[in-house]
């Protein structure tokens, strides 16, 4: 037989998803961080645990991996030396083929098709393929890119916590809850900055978004502007001649209500997940090697 693996290796965690030529699900699997900013070695890792756990869950070993055509989806593909690296790394498999995270999200959501996603999660980034053109908008990591994102969410709610505790701005029960989490203490918020993640940050997101339902006057401002700098992306993918847009990741369902109604008229369901299109990632791959 003839396995697919598809592979998503993203900020906040690492998902495989193997299955047969007909597309019957055998097994999937989980990994930590796949975002190459934290290494490559350390990326890899997470790859290969995940997608051992799929195979494993198959009921495969190793024999069969000669007969297994993987698709990998990695956050930070553009970095200096990333690619190079995966290309020279000795992947088991009978092939692999590599793209951003946002590619295979994109072809998932459109099955290969014309389309925009834009990615809300502990980062975001807009994606679109318009025939041979493809366009990228954002994406450059946290925290100088990222926005509307959880991350971006996270950092903005401690900045004003930090500053209603200076007195700069009222307090309100969003600004009450983050600093009761760091006991108050403006050091202790300091010293946590200096090693927080993106998904530390993002963490806060919830929260900032339960506040804002709420229409704290602190949270609320925050989630508006996010989603006028998200409103702006989609309208930049769909200027572009986008037929449509998607929008995806662990924010999106909440943060869509946010957006303004013209933009949500434009918004699709995806057809398909991240995985999905790492799958079809590697059936390309396969067909490509069919053809030489």
């Amino acid at each position: 037989m003839e396995y697919y693996l598809g592979i998503d290796a993203g900020g906040t965690h690492t998902r495989a998803r193997l299955v047969t030529a007909d597309g019957v699900v055998l097994g999937t699997g989980e990994g930590g961080p796949g975002n190459t900013r934290i290494g490559l070695p350390q990326a890899l890792d997470a790859v290969q645990h995940a997608w051992q756990e799929a195979m494993a869950e198959a009921g495969l070993d190793e024999t069969h991996l000669a007969s297994v055509r993987a698709g990998l989806g990695i956050a930070g593909l553009n970095r200096r030396g990333v690619l190079p690296g995966l290309q020279e790394h000795q992947f088991p498999f009978r092939s692999i083929a590599f793209a951003s995270d946002a590619a295979i999200a994109n072809l998932g959501a459109h099955n290969g098709g014309d389309g925009a996603i834009v990615i809300v999660g502990t980062g975001s980034i807009g994606f679109a393929r318009v025939g041979e053109e493809i366009t990228t908008i954002g994406g450059y990591g946290f925290p100088v890119s990222d926005e509307g994102s959880g991350a971006d969410l996270g950092l903005r709610a401690i900045r004003q916590s930090l500053w209603a505790r200076d007195g700069r701005i009222p307090h309100s029960p969003m600004t009450d809850a983050v600093l009761d989490y760091f006991h108050g203490s403006a050091g202790e918020i300091v010293d946590w900055t200096a090693r927080a993640t993106p998904a530390d940050y993002a963490s806060f997101a919830p929260m900032v978004m339960d506040r804002a339902s709420d229409g704290d006057p602190v949270a609320e401002p925050i989630v508006q502007a996010a989603a006028r700098r998200l409103d702006r992306l989609i309208r930049v993918l769909l200027d572009r001649g986008a037929p449509s847009c998607c929008l995806m990741g662990g924010v999106a369902a909440r943060m869509r209500d946010w957006l303004a109604a013209s933009i949500r008229e434009r918004l699709s369901e995806p057809l398909g997940d991240a995985l999905d299109g790492a799958v079809l990632l590697a059936r390309r791959r396969a067909a490509e090697k069919e053809t030489l």
